[in-house]
């Protein structure tokens, strides 16, 4: 069973999210399957295919966010004791080429999100600044192309 890395945040949106969709949601969904068994002949009633095809995601999406957490490996990235990058770290880049300064935190997969400046752990710029230090450079190799960063800080809070 591969390990699934997430932050404590990251596992308690997922709890969340599952929390919701097993029980709001589902409601929502047993209702509307109701309310279109009511109006009669299923056969040719989209109302009703439709909320069964909605039950069906719903009931994925339940299964897959539990075996997620099941599968979770919290990590606090408050506890880290270490000058290296690791799963957690918080990082300010400047960007070679344009001098603009950047920030990111590397999260799990289900965490990350570009917005929020949170960058999933195998996206080519993580994979770049894993086992780096603050004042080393990283080249990261993406899909448009190489970019070279300094590493101007790292923190774990």
């Amino acid at each position: 069973m591969e390990r699934v890395p997430m932050t404590k945040e990251g596992a308690d949106k997922l709890r969340e999210e599952l929390t919701y969709i097993k029980g709001v949601k589902k409601h929502q969904i047993i209702a509307a399957i109701e309310e279109a068994r009511a109006h009669g002949d299923l056969s040719e009633n989209a109302e009703y295919h439709a909320a069964k095809e909605e039950q069906g995601m719903n009931e994925a999406r339940i299964n897959m966010l539990g075996d997620k957490l099941g599968r979770a490996q919290i990590i606090d990235p408050s506890t880290m004791d270490t000058d290296k990058i690791v799963f957690g770290a918080k990082v300010i880049l400047i960007d070679a080429d344009t001098e603009k300064k950047v920030t990111y935190q590397i999260v799990g997969e289900d965490e990350a999100d570009l917005s929020q400046g949170k960058i999933s752990i195998t996206s080519p710029i993580a994979r770049a600044l894993i086992g780096k230090e603050e004042g080393d450079e990283a080249l990261v190799r993406a899909p448009g192309g190489e970019r070279e960063y300094e590493i101007v800080a790292v923190s774990y809070s």
